[in-house]
């Protein structure tokens, strides 16, 4: 479960387009930030991808990914053109490839790595779709799942959404506000398609005529589009942008990524609880949570990057990159589905794992403390934007150092706070941490 979010320049603070997504997947799934530079390639070369090999490109951009430490592809990146990609699973009345191909976020890799705009990465992630179709897996470790996927392509100009289902695809340029999550949104107005998308339709049965068709109610699965309650997330962060127009800035993107729909939020008190902001729990509907966010303030010239590297954007700190300024991460600790006092996904785990076991009175030990460090964050990269490379690179990873340092001091504080358990939340959190090696809390 995901939630994908784009305010273009038309509705962005000062003109300016905002980009925000939260990557939902499994509590034990370790998801890092990584920065590969730009490259040239021997012809003919190929790149093995998760599970299928695809030819190499002559060339590929630098690009800094958010990404699942068992899988070639991404779930959210940047490259050096300032473009942006995140992606949702979507489900469908037709099943999905099992068989293995690209995933969604190999395609969504690959497109980073060679695009420059929006409509270029339009045109290769369809491509792709052509060629090699979507499948395989996209779990580890036991968490089966297969689906379709829905992307939106962005840069300072120009912003797209692309939903797909098997092969077909459509595409719909975005004017001001567009938000996705786990449902598809295209209905009967879009401005690019697959040659045999509505015939398709028609021959698995699921429109009734092609001067009826509708992408998403025609396609939409009841089953998982129901029980992921995309359609309530994607209703949640279209309607906060809607009215930000003219207005939507890095710290109400950050707020929207947090958003709880209770002001009294406790993750311990439902069995099938979904927010934006998502926490995993008990029971089969709960089996995912936010295990990276990340804010990309697309100003044309030099784009800012805010990425947490860690779960639940509620109890963690957005950190600036820049793309020039960002090769330093290739010498941190990859996290995988096993804790480690390394990384710094496992080191914020401890404390966002610990704000779990009394989530309000937690997380009001340090929430403070958290802010004023983030907004001096924010106010430091935007000071930067015209500086060196040199000087933005010793910025960014002061601001690295310092959020995991002062986490480390929060957690202290947090530990101070008594515990207040519920028996099947402590259950489910009991066999997430046995799995990792934290062992029962």
């Amino acid at each position: 479960m995901c939630d994908t979010l784009i305010a273009t320049k038309l509705a962005g603070l000062n003109g300016v387009a905002v980009f925000g997504k939260n990557s939902d997947r499994p509590p034990n799934e370790g998801q890092s930030m990584v920065f590969f530079a730009a490259a040239d390639h021997a012809p003919g070369s190929r790149v093995k991808c998760t599970y299928i090999e695809v030819p190499q490109a002559a060339h590929t951009h630098a690009v800094l990914l958010s990404k699942p430490y068992w899988m070639w592809g991404a779930e959210i990146g940047v490259n050096e053109h300032g473009l942006v990609i995140g992606n949702e699973a979507v489900y469908s009345k037709v099943a999905a490839n099992k068989e293995p191909a690209l995933l969604g976020m190999d395609m969504l890799r690959i497109a980073l790595e060679r695009a420059a705009t929006p409509t270029e990465a339009i045109q290769i992630l369809t491509d792709l779709l052509a060629q090699f179709g979507q499948g395989g897996n996209c779990g580890a470790e036991g968490n089966d799942m297969y689906y379709h996927n829905s992307f939106i392509v962005a840069n300072a100009d120009d912003a797209w959404v692309l939903e797909t289902v098997d092969k077909q695809w459509a595409a719909k340029q975005v004017r001001d506000v567009y938000t996705i999550s786990n449902c598809l949104t295209i209905g009967n107005q879009y401005d690019l398609s697959s040659d045999n998308l509505v015939g398709f339709a028609e021959q698995k049965g699921v429109s009734r005529s092609g001067s009826d068709f509708h992408l998403a109610r025609d396609f939409s699965d009841f089953l998982y589009t129901t029980f992921s309650k995309g359609a309530r997330r994607r209703e949640t962060t279209f309607g906060s942008m809607d009215e930000q127009k003219g207005k939507v800035s890095i710290e109400s993107m950050m707020a929207t990524l947090r958003h709880h729909k209770h002001a009294d939020f406790d993750p311990r008190t439902s069995i099938s609880e979904q927010d934006v902001c998502m926490h995993a729990g008990f029971g089969p509907i709960r089996i995912s949570q936010s295990t990276a966010s990340l804010v990309v303030y697309l100003d044309k010239s030099n784009p800012v990057i805010f990425a947490t590297g860690t779960a639940a954007p509620c109890t963690s700190v957005f950190k600036p990159f820049w793309m020039d300024s960002a090769s330093f991460l290739s010498g941190e600790p990859v996290p995988t589905h096993r804790a480690d006092s390394a990384s710094l996904f496992w080191s914020h785990e401890r404390l966002h794992r610990a704000v779990l076991e009394n989530y309000a009175a937690r997380l009001a030990a340090y929430s403070s403390d958290r802010d004023v460090l983030e907004a001096r964050f924010i106010a430091g990269a935007m000071g930067l934007r015209n500086a060196s490379g040199r000087e933005r690179s010793e910025f960014s990873r002061s601001c690295y150092e310092e959020a995991r340092s002062a986490e480390s001091d929060w957690l202290r504080a947090v530990e101070s706070v008594p515990v207040k358990r519920s028996f099947l939340h402590a259950m489910a959190w009991n066999g997430f941490n046995q799995k990792a090696g934290l062992g029962g809390q």
